[in-house]
C-alpha cells in the first residue's frame, strides 16, 4: 500500500484547502499503521478500551460513510461493521485483519471524494436525519477534518505504545 500525505498549500481557495488538509489527516492515520503486522495493529490501548490503530481505520471507514454516503448523498447503505449504527462497534478489530479494514476504508474515502467533487459548492446543503437539521457540504468537511485529527492523537499514542514510534 502507498501512503499518501499531500502538505497542504500555504495559499488556496477555500474547497482546495479543505480537500487537502482532509486528504492530509487522512494520510496521517495510514501512516501511522505502516509497517506493523495484524496482531500490532489490533492492539489495545488499555483496559477496558477496545481502542486500537485498526479500530480507528475501521472507524473512519464508519464515519467516511455516514457523513458522505449517507449523509451527503442520501444512500440508504448500511454502516460496515455496525447494523444498529453505533459507530463504537468499529473500535473493536479483534477479529479483523489490516486487508479488510484498509479496503474498506480506502473504498469509503474514494466515495467520499467522488461526492464531495460532484457537489457543484460547498453551499450544498441535506437534511441530516440523526441531527434533525440540514447541514453543508462545508460542514461535514471541517467535521470530517476535526474527527481524522482528534484520532490522529489517538494514534499517536496507539504507535507510541506499540513500537516506539513517534511524530510522523
Amino acid at each position: 500500500m502507498t501512503i499518501e500525505r499531500p502538505d497542504p498549500p500555504m495559499i488556496a481557495g477555500e474547497r482546495e484547502m479543505l480537500r487537502a488538509f482532509l486528504d492530509f489527516h487522512r494520510g496521517t492515520i495510514a501512516m501511522k499503521c505502516e509497517g506493523l503486522t495484524d496482531e500490532e495493529l489490533r492492539r489495545q490501548s488499555m483496559p477496558p478500551s477496545t481502542l486500537s490503530l485498526l479500530g480507528l481505520v475501521r472507524h473512519m471507514a464508519e464515519v467516511e460513510r455516514a457523513w458522505f454516503r449517507r449523509v451527503i448523498d442520501g444512500e440508504d447503505v448500511p454502516l460496515v461493521w455496525s447494523a444498529g449504527g453505533d459507530f463504537q462497534v468499529a473500535y473493536d478489530a479483534s477479529g479483523s485483519t489490516r486487508s479488510e479494514a484498509f479496503e474498506a476504508w480506502q473504498a469509503e474515502v474514494e466515495h467520499s471524494r467522488r461526492i464531495e467533487a460532484a457537489a457543484e459548492s460547498l453551499d450544498v446543503v441535506v437534511h441530516n436525519p440523526r441531527w434533525g437539521e440540514d447541514v453543508s457540504l462545508r460542514l461535514v468537511m471541517l467535521h470530517m477534518i476535526h474527527e481524522y485529527a482528534r484520532h490522529s492523537g489517538h494514534a499517536d499514542l496507539l504507535r507510541e505504545g506499540i513500537d516506539g514510534t513517534v511524530g510522523v
